[in-house]
């Protein structure tokens, strides 16, 4: 059904399950919203994720405490409290819904893209797909996001090491949480794994549940990376050192008939 102009409406995703909104071009006729300070205050701060007001509040307690006795000691709390809460910071993003790409799962740096063999709990076989892993360091947003749509058919939890995120071999041997996703161009994973600070793996869905393409699925605590293993038809659209973004940068692609793009580092 189509949506009138100038207005915002939600349409439901085929097989999706979930809502997605589509902006549109404001009617002539509508009347322009007055923004006032109010306004301008809230819209230059960026939402915090529940996750993270334990650990918020906890942060602000000790400064509180550590102000008692230094005021030193008090505005380095300060400092750390601020910096907890930019961690666990859930900004909007705006998601392409075209079936055919496939969308970054995490905030960060591009570590790897090519050829490798998928953790063996997920079930994918032993054959080598498409991976391509994006690294977050304790300054990246940490929520996670589906780099796809579909139904998400199995959800695998592993205890491991926490070693190095960004070493190649932390995919196998470090404490990960995969979820696999039947999506429309095949079968994706995407992998949580946990790093050298990382102590703590949140994913919110469960097996058998629709997920939609940008939607958030989990967390991670406090530094660490996602890999997201595609069919072998699938063409990669980012380069290792290149920055993602959650939910808005395409990382690769089906159907596409143009080479993995090179890239120039100045």
């Amino acid at each position: 059904m189509a949506l009138p102009r100038g207005r915002r409406g939600r349409s439901r995703v085929a097989g999706a399950g979930r809502f997605l909104y589509e902006a549109r071009t404001p009617a002539p006729n509508d009347e322009p919203r007055d923004m006032n300070l109010v306004d301008t205050i809230k819209n230059a701060f960026v939402p915090v994720h529940k996750e993270g007001y334990p650990f918020i509040g906890a942060f602000a307690v000790v400064t509180l405490l550590l102000g008692l006795f230094s005021t030193n000691l008090f505005w380095i709390g300060v400092i750390l409290t601020g910096w907890c809460a930019y961690f666990f910071r859930d900004p909007v993003r705006v998601t392409p819904t075209d079936d055919r790409l496939v969308i970054s799962p995490a905030d960060g740096v591009v570590s790897t893209v090519g050829p490798a063999v998928p953790p063996r709990e997920l079930g994918l076989g032993t054959a080598e797909l498409t991976r391509i892993s994006v690294f977050m360091n304790v300054f990246s947003c940490h929520v996670n996001r589906a780099p796809v749509r579909g139904k998400i058919t199995r959800i695998e939890y592993r205890p491991g090491k926490f070693l190095n995120a960004e070493l190649d071999k932390a995919s196998q041997e470090n404490e990960r949480n995969g979820l696999v996703i039947d999506s429309p161009n095949g079968t994706v994973a995407a992998v949580q794994v946990a790093g050298l600070v990382a102590r703590r793996i949140v994913c919110w869905t469960q097996a058998g549940e629709n997920i939609a393409v940008g939607e958030r699925f989990g967390l991670i605590r406090f530094g660490s990376r996602v890999d997201v293993f595609l069919p072998k038809d699938a063409t990669p659209r980012v380069a290792v050192g290149q920055t993602a973004v959650a939910g808005e940068t395409v990382i690769a692609e089906f159907g596409g008939h143009a080479a993995t793009p090179l890239v120039r580092i100045d």
